[in-house]
């Protein structure tokens, strides 16, 4: 029978878990103010869209190399060196808010938060394998994302709360360092299986093979393209700062109930999919949910209403969950353990792009038309996605379940 508590079980996902549950509080209070702040500050959609593309870049850049590293060193000191790079930018994002320096140097305090980004995003998916037994790893992917999408509701609900008590985002800005620090202090105390292989010279060959594995396994990699396309077309958070004080009219506290309402959709289907066994016929459920996440987007550009926004934004993290559990299984239990680090890389660079180069569209296209036909115009770009995805790759539509899914040979010629 399946057991929906089995991954909770082990202490070091519990540790893991809750170190990761009030670090991505901190970063979802964050993600609204810095927006808050900025578009505060400027009074520009352009901005808004820089502050994605200054988190990504690094990410980008860097990605090769430190799935590299992650493969090659052991995860955890990766994982704890990216997380006090995150304490300190997010100790300047303070600092400069206190003191009014220039915006340029919040840009900067990002892009070394995109820093430890490039390497902890990797660092994080390879060492969750190695903390829990295979058997329960499925279980697992699916708590991780639903203690994710917890905080996603409170963090930016919080967040738009404290900035409008205290009329300033720094102390949003130093709660984040706090419970970055909070995670590298319990993940002290998590023991995972030993890394297998010794460390390896950086080479053209070790740093290609993560992009050579992803060639051979089609599933894989439509997989990802999907939802890298379907989000950077579909994306729609950047411009919440927009529609919350021009648009809708509700203001900071507003802003953070819309930041937070695709989550609560998300938590909600997180919890049932953590109830239920392994999803079957998963290629063609990845399909359904991401064109319903592109209709769901349409809907949020032509709203009007508050309440009516709100309830656009809940199905988003209905069907966003989905794809998110899908694609994050996938990943881990068809990659072999040495190749981890840098696919789990170039997923993260997937989703960057997807992301905050989403954002940057979003933001140029809002600057150039308007905010809803930058809104709307992305959701119709997301079900042309998937008709592409559908017809390009016939193995991922056909694919079946995520049950117990062998990792896939590393091919020999990357």
């Amino acid at each position: 029978m399946h057991d929906p508590y089995a991954a909770l079980r082990h202490r070091n996902f519990r540790l893991y878990l809750t170190g990761n549950l009030v670090a991505l509080l901190g970063m979802q209070m964050q993600s609204v103010a810095i927006l808050w702040e900025i578009y505060e500050r400027t009074n520009d959609t352009l901005a808004l869209g820089l502050v994605g593309l200054t988190q990504v870049a690094p990410v980008l850049a860097l990605a090769l190399v430190a799935g590299h590293i992650v493969d090659s060193y052991d995860r955890k000191r990766v994982l704890s060196w990216s997380l006090a790079l995150s304490v300190t930018s997010s100790a300047g994002l303070a600092l400069i808010s206190l003191t009014s320096a220039p915006v340029p140097a919040l840009y900067g305090c990002l892009f070394a938060h995109g820093v430890g980004r490039a390497f902890r995003q990797p660092a994080k998916s390879a060492i969750l394998p190695r903390i829990v037994p295979p058997e329960d790893f499925p279980n697992a992917v699916a708590w991780a994302m639903t203690s994710f999408q917890l905080v996603a509701i409170a963090g930016p609900a919080l967040g738009g709360v404290l900035i409008a008590l205290t009329h300033s985002p720094a102390l949003v800005y130093i709660l984040d360092g706090l419970g970055t620090l909070w995670f590298l202090l319990l993940l002290r105390g998590v023991t995972h299986r030993p890394h297998e292989t010794p460390p390896d010279s950086i080479t053209l060959r070790g740093l290609l093979a993560g992009i050579g594995f992803l060639k051979h396994n089609q599933v894989l990699l439509g997989a990802l393209t999907l939802d890298m396309f379907a989000v950077l077309f579909g994306g729609a958070v950047t411009l919440f700062p927009v529609y919350a004080k021009d648009i809708l009219q509700v203001g900071a506290t507003g802003l953070g109930w819309m930041q937070a309402a695709p989550a609560v959709g998300a938590c909600l289907m997180g919890a049932y999919l953590a109830h239920r066994p392994p999803i079957q016929k998963a290629g063609r459920t990845l399909l359904l949910v991401v064109a319903a996440f592109g209709s769901a987007t349409i809907l949020f550009g032509l709203s009007r209403s508050f309440p009516l926004s709100l309830l656009s934004l809940l199905l988003l993290g209905v069907f966003d969950q989905v794809s998110v559990v899908i694609r994050h299984t996938l990943v881990q239990t068809l990659t072999p353990d040495s190749m981890r680090g840098r696919v789990s890389a170039l997923n993260g660079m997937f989703i960057g792009a997807s992301n905050e180069l989403g954002g940057f569209e979003s933001g140029t296209v809002a600057w150039l038309f308007s905010p809803t036909f930058s809104v709307v115009s992305g959701g119709l770009g997301t079900l042309a996605v998937v008709l592409l995805a559908a017809c390009f790759w016939p193995n991922l539509r056909r694919y079946g379940s995520l049950a117990s899914i062998p990792p896939q040979p590393v091919p020999e010629d990357p």
